[in-house]
Parts: structure tokens; sequence; C-alpha cells
């Protein structure tokens, strides 16, 4: 992974365009957590990785949804 490419929380939001909440929530899910690092207090992201992570669970993960649809 480059550092280069780690993105913010709110990056990622625009990215994936969902809100900046809905990324916090997800990576308090433990296993189902999407792909981050922490940086100190700071959440960063490989857009590719979580990316990758979500399409994964599209094509036969979890049915859970958490609310979220």
């Amino acid at each position: 992974m480059d550092a280069t490419a780690l993105v913010t929380p709110q990056e990622l939001a625009e990215m994936l365009r969902v809100p900046v909440s809905w990324i916090y929530q997800r990576t308090r899910l433990g296993q189902e957590a999407i792909p981050h690092l922490r940086v100190g207090r700071y959440v960063r992201f490989d857009p590719q990785q979580v990316i990758a992570f979500l399409e994964a669970k599209g094509k036969g993960g979890s049915s859970r949804t958490n609310g979220v649809s």
C-alpha cells in the first residue's frame, strides 16, 4: 500500500457517495468493518482495498445491512 494513496473518511465518503457517518460506522463492525488504518486518533483508508472489500461483500458476503442500504 502506498501511503500517498490513503484518504480521509470525508474523501472516501465522496468517492462512494455515502454519508461520512456511514464510513465511521463501518469502521466499528469488527470483522465486518471496511479496511482501514488508525494513525493515532485518525482513520485513513486505501480506496482500492475498500472497493475490493465492498465488491466481495456484494458477491456473496453477509446480507446484514445494519439498517443502512
